[in-house]
């Protein structure tokens, strides 16, 4: 049985449709949501000031799209009735933060979307769904 939901999010049409998906899955199922975005700017590039000078605007820009996408998700739960909670990621590494932290709250299952990259473009650029499917300690289900 599903206790704990995490779904991802970064803000996308396609993440928009895994939140969706997500807080009807979580009443269906009576379990707990977790929604997760993962901001690439990591503490330990914050912390290479000698090496980086980092515009503070930079930052402030980050954590503002963050905000923006996890309360987005949270105008969804409070549409469909569902109560949930919110964290923001740093990681250079957007799958391996995900399933780290999905392992760290106990969640059981993932929930994430995915545009369908196929071929070359997924080769090119990586799919971060197909990383969460492969390495994820539960399962996981890809909205597209």
């Amino acid at each position: 049985m599903t206790e704990k939901i995490l779904c991802a999010t970064d803000g996308s049409h396609t993440s928009q449709k895994a939140v969706e998906f997500a807080c009807r899955l979580a009443r269906q199922l009576g379990g707990s949501l977790l929604f997760v975005t993962v901001d690439r700017l990591s503490p330990e590039d914050l912390a290479k000031d000698m090496y980086t000078s980092w515009d503070s605007r930079l930052v402030d820009a980050a954590e503002e799209l963050a905000a923006r996408q996890l309360k987005a998700a949270d105008e969804v739960t409070k549409k469909e009735g569902v109560e949930a909670s919110y964290a923001l990621l740093r990681s250079h590494n957007t799958a391996a933060a995900i399933i780290a932290y999905a392992e760290e709250q106990g969640c059981d299952h993932i929930v994430t979307g995915s545009i369908g990259r196929t071929g070359v473009n997924r080769l090119l650029l990586g799919s971060v769904a197909w990383e969460v499917v492969t390495k994820a300690h539960c399962p996981v289900t890809i909205v597209r």
